[in-house]
């Protein structure tokens, strides 16, 4: 089962890096983000970068525009390309390719996350030196690490499971940009619609709270989220729909 989940994912990171939508078809996009959120932003931020808890958010949006990117094509691509029956007829189980799929956006998103997160720490060094190289907090990155990981785990699920319904690429990668719109836009602008004296009681009570049951809470919230989504999509994902569709 572990060898047939491996190969479908390595044959997915090799269309994603050298025939697909990753390093090849995005290269433009992932340059750009690379230059964004591992140059510019650490460079502005300084050593203030590595210290707050606040780029633990940047680290967690990263991962779902680089896995929206490149998970529409999972089986809406294989249906356009006409490979899909190909693969369907193969010896691999259901849950391997299902899994294959997933683990691959997963380790595309999250790996380009860490890569760019180690850039910006040299950034902050380079252009903010102290006198003695800076590290991220172990809290801090710990908190990157696991929460990349959570929210890329979870848009590859949503994205599989949107890919497996949509007709083309184009409409799965639609639905999912529009997702990521949404999350990524409507906490800030919902804050940014209350009242001053609201959003001032709002962010007294997110101070007051305990950062360790803050962090537990959001970690086991994105925990369920991701199962959630994951066994949608072994609930959708059924060989003879799929032949049939």
């Amino acid at each position: 089962m572990i060898a047939d989940v491996l190969t479908v994912a390595c044959k997915e990171l090799n269309e994603y890096l050298f025939t697909g939508t990753g390093l090849r078809g995005g290269r433009f996009g992932l340059v750009a983000m690379l230059a964004v959120f591992g140059v510019m932003l650490p460079s502005q931020n300084g050593v203030e970068w590595l210290r707050s808890a606040a780029p633990m958010l940047v680290w967690s949006w990263v991962p779902l525009f680089l896995v929206a990117g490149v998970v529409a094509d999972s089986f809406a691509g294989e249906r356009e390309r006409h490979t899909l029956e190909t693969l369907l007829a193969s010896r691999l189980p259901d849950q391997a390719i299902l899994l294959g799929k997933v683990a691959a956006a997963v380790i595309y998103g999250w790996g380009f996350t860490l890569v760019t997160s180690i850039v910006s720490l040299v950034s902050v060094n380079a252009f903010d030196w102290q006198g003695q190289v800076v590290l991220f907090p172990p809290a801090i990155a710990a908190g990157i690490t696991l929460y990349s990981l959570l929210a890329a785990a979870g848009m590859a699920a949503a994205g599989v499971l949107v890919s497996l319904r949509a007709a083309t690429v184009r409409q799965a990668a639609q639905l999912l940009s529009m997702g990521v719109m949404v999350l990524l836009f409507v906490p800030i602008f919902g804050v940014r619609a209350l009242a001053p004296e609201a959003r001032a009681a709002l962010l007294a009570w997110l101070g007051s709270l305990n950062q360790a049951a803050l962090f537990g809470g959001a970690t086991a919230c994105l925990v369920f989220l991701d199962a959630l989504l994951l066994t949608a999509c072994f609930g959708r994902f059924k060989r003879s729909r799929l032949m049939t569709d």
